[in-house]
């Protein structure tokens, strides 16, 4: 999710069409980007922090996420093809809620990650990961495009946009990946989160006329997030 998603917004941002406009806007904006990026940004680190190596992360979060704004770039040039091609956003649907499935029925075990050729495996598995970082920032990203070039006609404001979205997205997603090591439930939070834009996304294309109240997906994502701070991992004895 990101400020562009949240209609409540469509007031504040319509007519923006000019620098002197947007300037003025632009901490609120990041700010917003910053909280409401919350979920994508655990979904992702909970992609990238499969590597379990903390260079092979960043690198991954900073391949992936490069890709990522350019995908988000494609989509804001095809918006009018995006908002009228349906099975698109049925595919980003779906695509989140595999994500989540795999993420709860297919956990590789300790036997599956260490076996294999190690430099071959790993090297597929590292672009596997970018790739993957690319398509769940894509599948994110389809509502809220659409819904960014129906608030502004200047493409450069809105790729602007989406450039500050990716910037936050980064910071956000590198924090994510110490958190997830510090406390139990966040990744479940996270993975729960980006089912709720599935089905979402699913939802509001087969009920096109019935859209869920913007503060019921607020209130759903916060008390996610909550819940996934709950609990702290318990500090082994040599930690204490």
């Amino acid at each position: 999710m990101d400020s562009a998603a949240l209609p409540s917004l469509t007031p504040f941002l319509d007519g923006v069409d000019r620098w002197a406009e947007l300037l003025p806007l632009l901490p609120v904006l990041v700010a917003l980007e910053l909280v409401l990026s919350a979920d994508n940004a655990i979904a992702l680190a909970a992609v990238a922090r499969k590597q379990k190596d903390p260079v092979k992360e960043k690198k991954a979060l900073d391949y992936g996420i490069a890709i990522a704004f350019f995908l988000r770039v494609a989509l804001i040039l095809l918006a009018q093809w995006v908002l009228a091609f349906k099975p698109l956003q049925l595919l980003a649907g779906v695509y989140l809620l595999w994500l989540f499935l795999s993420h709860i029925w297919f956990k590789p075990s300790v036997s599956q990650t260490s076996t294999g050729s190690p430099g071959h495996s790993s090297s597929i598995s590292f672009i596997r990961t970018i790739v993957a970082l690319a398509l769940t920032d894509l599948a994110f990203s389809v509502d809220s495009v659409a819904a960014a070039v129906a608030i502004s006609d200047q493409l450069i404001l809105v790729i602007t946009g989406a450039f500050i979205g990716v910037v936050a997205l980064r910071f956000t997603s590198g924090l994510f990946i110490r958190w997830l090591d510090v406390y139990t439930r966040l990744e479940t939070a996270g993975y729960l989160a980006v089912a709720l834009v599935g089905i979402k996304l699913i939802f509001t294309l087969i009920f096109s006329d019935l859209q869920p109240p913007e503060w019921w997906t607020l209130l759903t994502v916060a008390l996610l997030m909550i819940w996934g701070f709950s609990q702290r991992k318990e500090p082994l004895s040599h930690e204490v």
